[in-house]
């Protein structure tokens, strides 16, 4: 008796498609994710600043596709409450904008991340 089995596999979990569909899928979600950070702080920024001037706010950028920074703004680590002239040098603790949006981000991201994938899903 002799018993002959073989397959064939071809399609996009064989030749590397659906690992390319992947890795775009991540970058893009740390793209989105680090935009819709950016509006969460502006808008947190908005939301509690005294005085703003508009500087602060204009240096807080995407950098290298998922990063949000302040562009090292000299009073940055002043104005979050993290500065070494605030409490209890001054009576200034510091605005909570940068805890604040990476609480509310941070439940934000599984929706954005599942809306994404559907985008994904059908190709792979």
């Amino acid at each position: 008796m002799l018993l002959d089995v073989s397959s064939r596999a071809d399609g996009p979990l064989f030749d590397g498609r659906a690992q390319a569909l992947a890795n775009r899928y991540v970058d893009h979600l740390e793209r989105q994710l680090a935009e819709d950070g950016l509006n969460i702080l502006k808008r947190e920024m908005r939301a509690v600043f005294k005085h703003p001037t508009g500087y602060y706010e204009s240096r807080c950028v995407v950098v290298d596709g998922h990063k949000i920074w302040d562009s090292r703004v000299v009073y940055g680590p002043w104005l979050a409450g993290v500065g070494s002239r605030n409490f209890p040098v001054t009576r200034f603790k510091g605005y909570d904008h940068w805890i604040r949006t990476r609480h509310e981000l941070n439940s934000r991201k599984q929706g954005i991340g599942e809306r994404l994938l559907r985008r994904y899903t059908g190709r792979m």
